[in-house]
Parts: C-alpha cells; sequence; structure tokens
C-alpha cells in the first residue's frame, strides 16, 4: 500500500465529510450543554454537578455515534450504488488504500468533533464554576475516539458487502451488543450450562468489548484507570480494528464492479 494515496483518499473523505454540514451537531451540542447547565440545577439539587458531567459525556458520544454510523456505512456503499466505484478502481489506487484512506479520512473527522465537543464542554464548565477532574476528561474523550473510529470499521464493514439502511442497523445493533457483552458472559455463568457458558463465551471474543472505552464513570468521579490497563484498552482497539479493516478489504476485492 501507498502511503501518499492512503492519504489523498483520506483527505478527500475528510472535506467531503466536513462540507456535508456534520460540525452544525457542535452548535447542538453547545446548546444541549447551556440548557443542561440552566435546568439541572432546579430539577437536582445537590448531585446537579455529577449529572451535568455525566450529560456531557453522554452528549459527546451519542453526536459521535450518530455521525459515524450514517457515515461510514455510506462511505463505500454510496460509491457502489453511484457507480463512482468504477472511476476509483480504474484509477492507480487499490482497493486496501481505498479502504484504509476512507477509515483514515473518518477517524479524523470524527477526531476533531471530538476535540470540539471536549474544548466547548470544558469551557461551558469552566464559566458555569462547575468543578471537573481535567486529566480523566481528556482521557474519557479520548477513548471516545478510540471507539467511535472503531465503529467506523464496523460500519465501513457492513457498508462493503451490505445496503445502507442494513449496514447502519448491524452498526447500531454492534454498538448496543459491544456494550452487553461482558453481561453476556455474566448471564452465561448464571445458567450453570456448559453449552450456552461457551456460546457466550464465544461471543463475548467475536464482537467488541465496547466497555472497554466507556471511562465516562471514573471522569465523572476524577478517577483515572491504571496505566497498564489503558493501554491494554488501546491495543485491543487497534487489533480489532485491523481485523475489521482487514476483513472489509478482503470482502472488497472480491467484489466484481
Amino acid at each position: 500500500m501507498n502511503l501518499r494515496r492512503i492519504l489523498t483518499v483520506a483527505i478527500n473523505v475528510f472535506w467531503e465529510v466536513i462540507r456535508d454540514r456534520i460540525l452544525y451537531l457542535i452548535v447542538i451540542f453547545a446548546l444541549l450543554m447551556g440548557a443542561s447547565v440552566r435546568l439541572i440545577p432546579e430539577l437536582a439539587a445537590t448531585t446537579e454537578k455529577k449529572i451535568i458531567l455525566d450529560i456531557g459525556f453522554a452528549a459527546i458520544s451519542l453526536l459521535g455515534l450518530i455521525v459515524t454510523v450514517f457515515v461510514a456505512t455510506g462511505l463505500v456503499n454510496k460509491e457502489i450504488e453511484s457507480r463512482t466505484v468504477y472511476v476509483l478502481v480504474a484509477k492507480p489506487i487499490s482497493r486496501a488504500e481505498l479502504i484504509v484512506g476512507k477509515h483514515f479520512g473518518l477517524s479524523a473527522v470524527l477526531g476533531v468533533l471530538v476535540a470540539a465537543m471536549t474544548v466547548i464542554y470544558l469551557a461551558i464548565l469552566s464559566l458555569s464554576r462547575i468543578p471537573y477532574p481535567l486529566v480523566s476528561t481528556l482521557i474519557a474523550a479520548l477513548f471516545i475516539w478510540f471507539e467511535l473510529s472503531l465503529l467506523a470499521g464496523v460500519g465501513i464493514l457492513f457498508g462493503v458487502f451490505s445496503s445502507s439502511l442494513l449496514a447502519t442497523l448491524l452498526t447500531f445493533g454492534i454498538y448496543l451488543v459491544g456494550h452487553s457483552t461482558r453481561d453476556l458472559v455474566a448471564l452465561g455463568k448464571l445458567t450453570k450450562n456448559p453449552g450456552i457458558e461457551q456460546l457466550m463465551m464465544g461471543l463475548y471474543l467475536v464482537l467488541p468489548d465496547l466497555e472497554r472505552f466507556n471511562l465516562r464513570n471514573d471522569a465523572v468521579y476524577g478517577q483515572i484507570p491504571h496505566l497498564a490497563a489503558l493501554i491494554t484498552n488501546v491495543g485491543y482497539g487497534l487489533l480489532y480494528g485491523v481485523l475489521l479493516l482487514s476483513i472489509s478489504i478482503a470482502i472488497f476485492s472480491r467484489r466484481e464492479f
């Protein structure tokens, strides 16, 4: 694979997504946080600060999820449906470079989106004189980006071989199940059935464990996870992301246009 061609695809994807007015979600986030700072203290007299902190992380994650799912599932699929894929595969660029470049471009957009929302989040907290743990907040925001980048790989994978609607539903499904895989393992142990336990453990190993990237509670209470755990979770995300892209490339390479 040629790095220059990958970067060219990534830059094109980045500006294409930006031109789709995705960054308007930043305005929505700012309005949501402003409303929360105004309304939550009237509804919760003693725990309003913790609630506001949690709402901010939840909003960053949710808005990022919406962008990830709807953009990632269409990155390759829309090229196929609009027939522009014929032009792309005719150029001196491999299908692997196309997949990797699109993932890098979307990951860059998600990085800008999460960074912008985090800055607004911290600014509103500071202006409202709400104390917050800076280091754990930044770590939690970084891991939200890791999770979204991993989901981008999931969306691209489903978009390679299915329609946009089906790929969107499947990606949302993976997000929901990915935050419940540990519960599946616990449920399997409760049944005390070896067959069900093995099935649940198999699902845990195959499906992404997205709870590894959920550090919102740690950030709200000012806790910083151990460095070894952070490195392990980052490594897990990188390996799983490489696996997703490899499968996407293998499927896309077998398709005939």
